[in-house]
């Protein structure tokens, strides 16, 4: 792989095995009691700089992304921690806008690694593997050190470990269902859980939301005394223009109006995530109706945004899409910026799901949009038996548009020979395929197509 050594890549390798024998994100225990116990040690590294604090369900990574390029733009050093990563485990923990080096990982982790034994023999229950990376986000960004941290809930909110930080700035994306078997299936209930992020004194800022997602949040900004600015009253998207490669976007911001901000990146729910990272960025800097941030570095910084994985191009002629989407609230976001944004003549989805993933509401938000769907498996240990995921997807799309593919590459190679062919089996031009189900789907088909982590 370029740009890495492969003695680094194997050091990163043995540090990722030793991470993989601690719980992993997936298995919960909640309290903070571990990883507040980890950072007394390290000498509470997150209170060493200013915190913005993303939650919500769907946008996170590539809000947190877009924060971090305008912060960045303005000229200030920032660290961003995000989660799951798509190829390379170092894609979790950024300095500069750029993953840190396979080497300065291990490093992190042998730092931090004297210290797990002396938190693991305090209580029953060892450090989770997020916890542990937690702390490795937090000691780099001290050490590094930035002038702001940009930080991604991994799950939920008030138990997740990233919530020993006390962030200034809480900004809350879309709250749908995910993670249903821990967080439970009631969105208020969930709504209170991820309303946890939002500190005493804090400034919210909240994405459009259900209104009863809506309703907890400003029972929990008004319990804490925390100053609330929402997405359709005081910032918003006020115009958006499909264009190539992207969009044009008119915002309204916390200071004004922002015109002519172009960004790369598809749908309309990515309009949605440029506002609400910028009333962020201004929230920070106390933007309000009388100052506003250069227009002119918010454009820059927004043109020069990418979120891979995130409606991605990896290919040409046919052209090949990759999305993380991995639920059905993400799933409905995919599939109306598919057919808003793109004219494909034929369009073919191939899927690959976890196995405690709602299939059957991702494949249902794909079938309106899509004319054929190949069913597969990522790699890993928890996705779902392709062929059960095809008895999911029989009563959906029925048997005759779909196709079951057990690995990727061959998913892929057999999704690319149907778009390209017409009901005859002439090959015709104008398909397209796109690559979906999970984040670890997206991650493996970017590799296949060669692109770099990001």
């Amino acid at each position: 792989m370029s740009g890495h050594d492969a003695a680094g890549l194997d050091d990163l390798r043995q540090v990722e095995s030793e991470l993989n024998t601690r719980w992993p994100e997936t298995k919960l225990e909640p309290s903070l009691t571990r990883v507040q116990a980890l950072a007394d040690l390290l000498g509470d590294p997150q209170r060493g700089y200013p915190v913005v604090h993303i939650g919500g369900t769907n946008g996170k990574t590539s809000t947190s992304r877009m924060v971090d390029a305008l912060f960045t733009r303005i000229g200030l050093r920032t660290g961003r921690y995000t989660s799951p990563h798509l190829q390379l485990a170092t894609e979790r923990i950024s300095i500069d806008g750029a993953p840190i080096s396979p080497e300065r990982y291990v490093e992190v982790y042998r730092d931090v690694e004297p210290y797990l034994s002396m938190v693991d023999a305090r209580g029953d229950v060892p450090m989770s593997k997020f916890e542990v990376l937690t702390g490795m986000a937090f000691a780099a960004f001290a050490d590094a050190p930035v002038d702001v941290a940009v930080v991604e809930v991994g799950m939920g909110g008030s138990w997740d470990a990233t919530n020993i930080a006390d962030g200034r700035i809480a900004v809350i994306t879309p709250i749908g269902l995910d993670h249903v078997e821990y967080l439970g299936g009631d969105l208020a209930g969930i709504a209170e859980e991820k309303a946890g992020i939002i500190k005493p004194g804090a400034v919210a800022l909240l994405a459009e939301q259900d209104p009863a997602v809506e309703q907890v949040l400003l029972r929990r900004v008004a319990e804490v005394d925390a100053t609330v600015a929402r997405a359709g009253s005081e910032f918003g998207v006020l115009r958006r223009d499909i264009a190539v490669g992207g969009q044009v976007l008119r915002l309204q911001g916390l200071g004004g109006v922002y015109e002519d901000v172009f960004l790369p990146l598809h749908g309309a729910h990515q309009a949605a995530n440029a506002a609400l990272a910028l009333a962020a960025v201004e929230a920070f800097f106390g933007a309000g109706s009388d100052r506003q941030l250069d227009v002119e570095a918010v454009r820059e910084a927004f043109a020069a945004v990418a979120s891979p994985g995130r409606l991605e191009r990896v290919r040409a002629a046919p052209t090949v899409l990759v999305d993380a989407a991995h639920n059905p609230h993400g799933a409905e976001a995919l599939a109306k910026a598919l057919d808003e944004e793109f004219g494909f003549r034929k369009l073919v989805a191939v899927v690959g799901v976890m196995d405690d993933k709602d299939a059957v509401g991702i494949l249902s938000a794909l079938e309106p949009v899509v004319q054929e769907v190949v069913l597969t498996a990522n790699s890993s240990p928890r996705a779902m038996d392709p062929d059960l995921l095809a008895g999911v997807a029989v009563p959906i799309f029925g048997e005759d548009r779909m196709v079951v593919q057990p690995h990727l590459v061959d998913a892929v190679e057999e999704a690319v020979r149907l778009a390209e062919e017409n009901d005859d089996g002439d090959t015709v031009s104008g398909g397209g395929v796109i690559v979906t189900g999970s984040v670890v789907t997206a991650g493996e088909a970017r590799a296949l197509f060669g692109k770099e982590p990001a």
